[in-house]
């Protein structure tokens, strides 16, 4: 399937994108070679091959939660315009 310049006319109207006409000449053949390419990866056998999620094997990269002393509130408050002994104030806003 190779596109056409109405192709890419109408996709851009889509999008709401505007181009030149020669921004459209050249967009044309760049997602042509893109249609190209993904034709050709479609023909590659893929029988047999589990899905990935990932393209390398990844286990857990997230870091162990660690309990730490959080910031004392008199010293989170002390350069608030506005606060009580717990709180910030703010101004009410939906009256």
């Amino acid at each position: 399937m190779s596109l056409t310049l109405d192709d890419v006319k109408r996709i851009a109207n889509l999008a709401r994108l505007s181009f030149t006409e020669d921004e459209l000449v050249e967009i044309t053949e760049q997602l042509g070679n893109v249609v190209e390419l993904v034709t050709e990866l479609s023909q590659v056998d893929t029988d047999g091959i589990s899905p990935m999620v990932h393209a390398i094997e990844i286990v857990n990269v997230l870091v162990e939660d660690k309990v730490l002393a959080s910031l004392p509130r008199e010293e989170a408050l002390k350069n608030a315009p506005s606060s009580d002994d717990e709180c910030f104030r703010v101004p009410a806003v939906l009256g």
